[in-house]
């Protein structure tokens, strides 16, 4: 609890922050600026929130004192005091007008000090609207603060994405947007700001700080199923990302490892425990033994998990390979009783191997998924038709996928 706080003392807390504030920009300081702007990451019980809940006359006292900055200052108090009482909607709605004030002077500022601060804001927004929107479902109420807060960032982009020094920032303010969008489930909205930024004459991706790079457009590229190309940007990210930062490393990797499978490039286990990336040993097995069953196990055990990723449609579509790999198991054990016939195999046979996995197919089903194989160039060869006959190539009949996608 709280101790008593005098009015005199809470006076001079919140005078001495609205001072803070004011010199950092009369100064330039961005740094001392985004600590000040700094609201969701702020404890719950601070010098600063205590004097709030004391002297109930902030915002007279803001306007007062500083009426040339009241549009930002007041909605900013209003803020800190709601979210350090943990009502996260009044929070959002104050600090996105205060949010909205500060845009306005940072877009008067000729150079780009205020960065540092701009990029918190982004950020808070975000934050404080996913705290907004928990609250609101669990009343019963729209949860709609992330969808305004997206909204905002957008303008903020279109602040940014000019020519000039302040160009440089518009990459961070990309990522939370794309954090909004992907978690609101309107992916394709990320597309419209990717072309700005790839378009743009003013943007040079080199430009842009690494800490940025490395979140780009990796994991978008996964949703679109464009998977040389997400293979590309999420390796750059895993090479440019911090290694000291694990937490990072496996978000890049929980992408990453989906791909590569899709490529059929398989991880070593070793690199699953050391991040925590054991939902996907199974899905692996899988691969490797040819077994389907496995693999639909491992994708109904962690549905939830990958469909908040959104990987599970691309671990799904991993069937193909293991299709592959049972034929190859089935036509290695051929070859060895009787060699002659190898390259040979009968449906029925395939038919029963899927029936000891537990998994019920008819000739005419394992047909159309050898066609498919065959189809897809991940079995070379051709169907005998009238016998139910497989036959395959004698050179090469399972190609490597060598880092293409099926």
């Amino acid at each position: 609890m709280a101790a008593y706080l005098s009015m005199g003392e809470a006076h001079r807390r919140i005078g001495e922050y609205l001072s803070r504030v004011v010199d950092a920009i009369s100064s330039s300081d961005g740094a001392a600026l985004a600590s000040l702007v700094a609201v969701s990451s702020a404890p719950g019980s601070t010098l600063l929130s205590d004097a709030l809940a004391a002297f109930p006359d902030f915002p007279r006292l803001a306007g007062d004192r500083f009426p040339h900055l009241a549009d930002l200052l007041i909605p900013l108090l209003r803020a800190i005091h709601s979210h350090s009482l943990q009502r996260f909607a009044d929070a959002y709605s104050s600090f996105e007008k205060a949010a909205n004030a500060f845009l306005q002077e940072f877009r008067n500022w000729e150079t780009p000090w205020a960065m540092e601060a701009m990029h918190t804001v982004a950020l808070e927004i975000r934050l404080l609207a996913e705290k907004a929107d928990r609250e609101l479902a669990t009343i019963g109420k729209n949860p709609d603060k992330l969808q305004a807060a997206g909204s905002f960032l957008m303008k903020v982009f279109g602040a940014l994405a000019v020519k000039g020094p302040k160009r440089i920032g518009a990459l961070y303010v990309t990522c939370q947007l794309f954090k909004i969008y992907f978690r609101l489930g309107t992916v394709n909205l990320c597309r419209s700001v990717i072309r700005s930024i790839e378009t743009a004459r003013n943007f040079d991706f080199e430009d842009f700080p690494v800490k940025d790079k490395v979140t780009y457009t990796g994991r978008l590229e996964v949703f679109n199923e464009n998977f040389l190309v997400a293979d590309q940007k999420l390796t750059y990210a895993l090479m440019h990302c911090n290694p000291q930062s694990e937490s990072n490393l496996r978000r890049i990797l929980k992408f990453l490892i989906p791909v590569k499978l899709s490529l059929g490039v398989l991880p070593k286990r070793t690199l699953l425990e050391r991040y925590n990336l054991l939902e996907y040993a199974d899905v692996m097995t899988s691969l490797k033994r040819g077994d389907l069953r496995l693999l639909r196990q491992a994708l109904d055990r962690h549905e939830d998990q990958f469909l908040k990723s959104g990987v599970y449609l691309v671990l799904e579509k991993l069937e193909l390979q293991v299709y592959q790999r049972l034929v190859k198991k089935i036509h290695i054990i051929q070859r060895q009783k009787e060699p002659a016939k190898a390259h040979q195999i009968k449906l029925d046979v395939v038919v029963k191997a899927l029936k000891w996995l537990e998994i019920d197919m008819d000739v005419d089903e394992v047909e159309c998924i050898m066609a498919c194989l065959i189809y897809k160039n991940l079995i070379k060869g051709y169907f005998a038709h009238k016998s139910k006959v497989l036959v395959l190539s004698k050179q090469d009949p399972f190609p490597k996928l060598n880092g293409k996608p099926v």
